[in-house]
């Protein structure tokens, strides 16, 4: 199968049936009433998704270039993925995290051996992988007092970063907005802004034990720290005594076309998480620390679901699939094919160009029409295309790491019909 494949064809009896069912479906017989409102959704219900494409409930289809977020790094319903949930569904579902299980115990050797970071911890979230780098990185603060004998605690994140939707993890985010929902926030996260490495340096106290940041602010609109502030960030961290925590949730596991972000700066973080893509599509996030900072004791940490082997058997699936020789070079070609076609477009309709690194990037319209965009692109007929806009002046674009040519070709011929009309 070639990389560009991104799944072998479903078995077509039960495709078919679910076709048909879909079409003889209207959107007011689905129950929806009964999910509590967090999102405006439109009315539509996906009921199964191949490689690059979501079908709904009537039968159309849609082009995805959301992936849930940056999530099915192998597309929808990827056959190792199935495979791998079939075969060990009928083995082990969930003994407990009290007890090692196979998955568990290959799938922690498997990135500690890619990362280079010697202890791995698993969650369920983006966000849960980063409450629990927060808590070690604290740990380590009172393992490692201030002169006066304080415990060190304050973590510098910076504006506009996102780092999840627990309580610590708004808190640590510089969303605007986000420390006025649930007030009071989490005390202890100063921001700096990045790519000033100043800001950092001004922020550092008595009481700071760590810098926490994105390689890529993607809920910003796919911003990359530079080169020489990675650098830069990393050498002040050590020279302070501080820790330097990498959220690689959006950006790992091959999305920048290499296993991890950081690794294009030629740094090596003393924290890193993991989330999105590590699963494939399945609940799966991993906090990975070097040896010298796996100072949890027991108790301090733990979850109900972390490690079961039903995800770790999806996640070494695909960790395995994206680490297999050849997968980041065609990752990165086919990011570079991307990038030139979203550059081309920005010069015809007159935008900003575009940004980001491997199969994450935004395309800079230069006019608050992103939303427009998304709705129009969502209801174009006869298939749809699925855009996501960060920010009102761009589109994001996180596409299956084994997005095809052709795939990549549709998407820029529909968005091209749609800046001619928009813009």
């Amino acid at each position: 199968m070639s990389l560009a494949q991104s799944s072998a064809a479903a078995n077509p009896s039960n495709e078919a049936a679910t076709t048909r069912h879909a079409r003889n479906a209207k959107f007011t017989e689905f129950p929806t009433q009964a999910l509590l409102p967090i999102t405006t959704r439109p009315e539509l219900v996906f009921t199964h998704g191949k490689g690059g494409w979501l079908y709904d409930h009537e039968g159309k289809r849609y082009l995805d270039f959301i992936q849930g977020w940056a999530v099915n790094s192998l597309g929808h319903c990827h056959p190792v993925m199935r495979d791998a949930l079939a075969t060990q569904g009928s083995l082990l579902l969930n003994p407990s995290p009290a007890y090692y299980n196979v998955p568990m115990i290959e799938l922690a050797d498997l990135l500690a051996k890619l990362s280079g970071l010697g202890k791995v911890f698993f969650a369920n979230s983006g966000a849960e992988a980063n409450e629990s780098a927060i808590k070690l990185a604290r740990k380590w603060g009172q393992l490692h007092p201030n002169a006066a004998g304080g415990a060190r605690y304050e973590i510098i994140t910076f504006n506009n970063a996102f780092h999840g939707r627990t309580l610590a993890t708004m808190s640590a985010s510089g969303k605007p907005g986000w420390d006025k929902i649930f007030a009071p926030q989490v005390p202890g996260f100063p921001k700096a802004e990045l790519n000033d490495i100043a800001s950092v340096e001004a922020l550092i106290g008595p009481d700071t034990v760590a810098v926490m940041l994105e390689p890529i602010q993607g809920e910003a609109g796919v911003v990359p720290a530079t080169d020489a502030f990675m650098k830069a960030l990393r050498e002040l961290t050590k020279a302070r005594g501080l820790l330097l925590i990498v959220d690689e949730v959006q950006t790992g596991c091959g999305r920048t076309g290499t296993l991890f972000s950081h690794q294009q700066n030629g740094i090596v973080p003393d924290i890193m998480t993991l989330g999105k893509g590590i699963g494939g599509g399945v609940p799966l996030a991993a906090m990975l620390c070097g040896d010298e900072f796996a100072v949890f004791q027991p108790g301090d940490q733990g979850g109900t679901y972390n490690g079961n082997p039903l995800m770790c058997a999806v996640g070494l699936a695909v960790m395995r699939t994206v680490s297999s020789p050849g997968f980041l070079e065609f990752v990165r070609a086919q990011a570079d094919y991307l990038s030139a076609g979203l550059q081309h477009l920005s010069s015809r309709y007159g935008g900003q160009g575009e940004r980001g690194a491997g199969l994450l990037r935004a395309l800079l319209l230069g006019r608050d029409i992103g939303p427009q965009l998304v709705e129009a692109a969502r209801d174009m007929t006869p298939d749809g295309l699925l855009l996501n806009s960060a920010r009102p002046n761009l589109l994001r674009f996180m596409p299956a790491l084994n997005v095809s040519r052709e795939e990549i070709d549709q998407m820029l011929s529909m968005l091209d019909t749609l800046l001619a009309k928009h813009v």
